[in-house]
């Protein structure tokens, strides 16, 4: 069965760091581009991060350029997201994502397989 599971998420000040992890198991993800996406309370579900199958390439939504950087160890099968510099509008349940082929996208539907989600919180 192929699953990925975040985990990493919690409740943390303002200006804070937390990093979330990705995990894969019944398939490895050298084969696939990931991403990661958040949603927040009544809101759609948005693009976050994204990096390439060789990690070479990388993209970031504008709301998050410079504070949050993606990276993976595809030797250990995981994917990483770390926040820094956290503000109360990144509050959300952060989703990664799997996307087969080499290039990363930052478009929902073109990635295949999903996490079920780790909550992050930035409240004082």
């Amino acid at each position: 069965q192929l699953q990925l599971v975040e985990s990493g998420g919690g409740l943390v000040q303002p200006g804070g760091s937390l990093r979330l992890s990705c995990a894969a198991s019944g398939f490895t993800l050298d084969y696939y581009a990931i991403g990661w996406f958040r949603q927040a309370p009544k809101k759609e579900r948005e693009f976050v991060a994204a990096i390439s199958r060789s990690g070479g390439t990388r993209r970031y939504a504008d709301s998050v350029k410079g504070r949050f950087t993606i990276s993976r160890d595809n030797a250990k099968n995981m994917v990483y997201l770390q926040m820094n510099s956290l503000k109360p509008e990144d509050t959300a349940d952060y989703y990664c994502a799997a996307k087969m082929g080499p290039i990363n996208s930052n478009y929902r539907y073109d990635y295949t397989y999903w996490g079920q989600g780790t909550q992050v919180t930035v409240s004082s």
